[in-house]
């Protein structure tokens, strides 16, 4: 299946305000399972782009504008062909779990700003994992049980908003749903990683596929565990159900602050609107030569 996806983002500004510097972070990752097959991003005003990748691998798009402007406006354009994610294929022992495997996955296994735990989410998780016959049961259950306790509520959180109040509250949007899965995770040992990307459903909380060619969504997160002798495996426990191929992936890293799509800093004053749309657009054709793998 190929994906179409425009990335639209415009800062209005109630002032005029110059030295504006940001770093864009919307560009499909390549996977053995995603071809990239185009990518362009315009800035208005007009700027040279500098681009690079970060510490976790992603595509980072640096521009800056010195001088003085009232409106930025970027739009980043993508094709991406997609293949079918690969998942383990066999069951792993829990045992393989061990200090060794975590010390391997250090960044993903400590607490990060917005992965942070208590003993709440610790003896929920806990409860989870009772019984489990894996790596790989233990993990689907994290994602079922997280999926489960929460409801998705658009406007019930807010970036910043721990685990533990998210929890407590039983509502969350797809971020709030994989920052609490990853804290579970982490808490049993479990290395896991925050990602962000895009997802062709029209409604983000039960991720049925659309029947229109062309929707409006927002940006998705999910989460991958890593499970010893297979990788890394992705889950979505928004919609408690695997990444497939209408999931498309952007970057990954601890948490939500490692892979924020648009961050950047100006000088002027505060005040501004913000407007962004995502908008996807399906092409069903064969995805000749996008296999599975690992990364």
């Amino acid at each position: 299946m190929r994906l179409e996806i425009r990335y639209v983002t415009e800062f209005d500004y109630h002032a005029t305000v110059r030295e504006s510097h940001n770093e864009l972070r919307a560009c499909p990752a390549e996977l053995p399972w995603q071809r990239l097959l185009r990518y362009d991003v315009a800035v208005e005003p007009a700027c040279r782009i500098h681009t690079f990748t970060d510490h976790w691998g992603t595509r980072v798009d640096a521009f800056g504008i010195r001088h003085d402007h009232d409106l930025l406006r970027v739009v980043a354009d993508a094709t991406v062909e997609m293949g079918d994610w690969p998942g383990p294929p066999d069951e792993v022992p829990l045992e393989a779990l061990d200090p060794a495997f975590s010390r391997r996955h250090a960044p993903f296994v400590h607490p990060s700003a917005h992965t942070q735990w208590d003993l709440t989410i610790a003896e929920a998780a806990r409860d989870l994992a009772a019984g489990a016959g894996g790596a790989v049961d233990l993990a689907g259950r994290v994602m079922t049980g997280v999926h489960q306790t929460l409801d998705y509520v658009p406007g019930a959180t807010y970036v910043g908003v721990s685990p533990g109040e998210v929890f407590a509250a039983g509502q969350g949007v797809c971020q709030d749903y994989a920052h609490l899965a990853i804290a579970m995770c982490r808490s049993l040992g479990m290395p896991a990683r925050y990602v962000s990307g895009y997802f062709h459903a029209a409604d983000q909380s039960v991720g049925l596929e659309p029947e229109e060619a062309e929707i409006e969504v927002q940006t998705h997160a999910w989460v991958e565990v890593a499970i010893p002798g297979f990788g890394w495996w992705a889950l979505d426990p928004t919609n408690d159900q695997t990444v497939g191929s209408r999931h498309v992936k952007i970057g990954h890293g601890r948490d939500y602050d490692d892979t924020l799509p648009l961050r950047g800093v100006f000088h002027g004053p505060p005040e501004h609107d913000l407007g962004v749309k995502v908008l996807m657009t399906r092409d069903r054709l064969a995805a000749a030569g996008v296999g599975g793998g690992q990364q």
